[in-house]
């Protein structure tokens, strides 16, 4: 009898285990969902507002329907703006990395994002003046439609 009880013992501390590891990588998976949630939610608000500053007249403090001289102190970012073109919160690091401040053309521009994830993911959103494009799972996003 003690030996059938010291292996059922045994037995329900392996099960334990096991189901308290399943436990932490299922927590932890569910963590870098909701960050990346989060990186999009604000890859999509920094796109509202960058589309309000195209729309703005440039006597108001907007772009005159050009994202020219858009930087993240002209936008509305929850999070701490490092320098015109950096800022970071509690979900990762934006840049914007192409647009009518730095290159390309002043009628999109394109945000990147590094999440603060185990592998680092990033996402790219191509803001244009109509929409948006959010990135692919590789990260790029695809051009502005016409």
């Amino acid at each position: 009898m003690g030996q059938q009880q010291l292996l059922l013992v045994i037995l329900v501390t392996i099960i334990v285990g096991i189901a308290t590891v399943v436990a932490i990588n299922t927590f932890g998976t569910a963590a870098d969902s909701a960050t990346l949630d989060g990186v999009r939610q604000d890859l999509t608000s920094l796109s509202a507002s960058a589309q309000g500053y195209y729309m703005k007249p440039e006597m108001l403090g907007g772009g005159g329907r050009s994202f020219d001289g858009l930087t993240f102190r002209s936008l509305t970012f929850s999070g701490d703006v490092i320098d015109d073109f950096t800022a970071t919160n509690e979900y990762g690091t934006y840049i914007i990395n192409s647009g009518g401040a730095i290159s390309g053309t002043a009628q999109e521009f394109v945000v990147e994002a590094t999440a603060n994830v185990s592998d680092s993911t990033k996402i790219q959103v191509r803001v244009c003046p109509d929409g948006q494009v959010m990135g692919t799972p590789d990260g790029t996003a695809g051009a502005c439609p016409s």
